[in-house]
């Protein structure tokens, strides 16, 4: 997950209050990896159930019912300028499927390579980074 995340960091996950509030779009979230869930990833939600998920062009193309044209993902908030994102998928997720992606793209294993990322998969969201001091956090 770099640049936002290192190995050997510390990370708290909300595991309680992320089982009554739905996974938003952006939230980095820590999950059993779909094809072992011995398991742990963590990864970015970037597509949400229900929507359509395309990446062409390097750039993520995010389809709702409420916008059948489609919308290009701002990531500018959690990616440095000029990272892309290869490959080409075109996917329909169901309404209990999430679509992840690595923020090291060029990386990742993640939804580009094994799809979707079914609900009971994920255990919660990163509320904070407690080590090292000098990099805490709150998300």
């Amino acid at each position: 997950m770099e640049p936002n995340f290192d190995n050997g960091q510390y990370l708290v996950i909300d595991e309680i209050s992320y089982r009554f509030n739905s996974p938003e779009r952006g939230d980095v979230i820590v999950f059993k990896y779909p094809l072992d869930p011995s398991q742990y990833y963590i990864k970015r939600i970037i597509g949400l159930p229900g929507e359509k998920v395309e990446i062409r062009d390097n750039s993520i193309f995010i389809y709702k019912s409420s916008s059948s044209e489609g919308e290009i993902l701002d990531e500018s908030y959690y990616l440095p300028e000029g990272r892309i994102t290869r490959g080409s998928i075109n996917i329909q997720l169901s309404n209990q499927e999430y679509f992840v992606l690595g923020d090291n793209r060029s990386a990742s294993s993640d939804s580009r390579q094994w799809g979707s990322l079914p609900k009971d998969n994920i255990i919660g969201r990163v509320w904070l980074r407690a080590w090292p001091f000098d990099s805490a956090k709150i998300f």
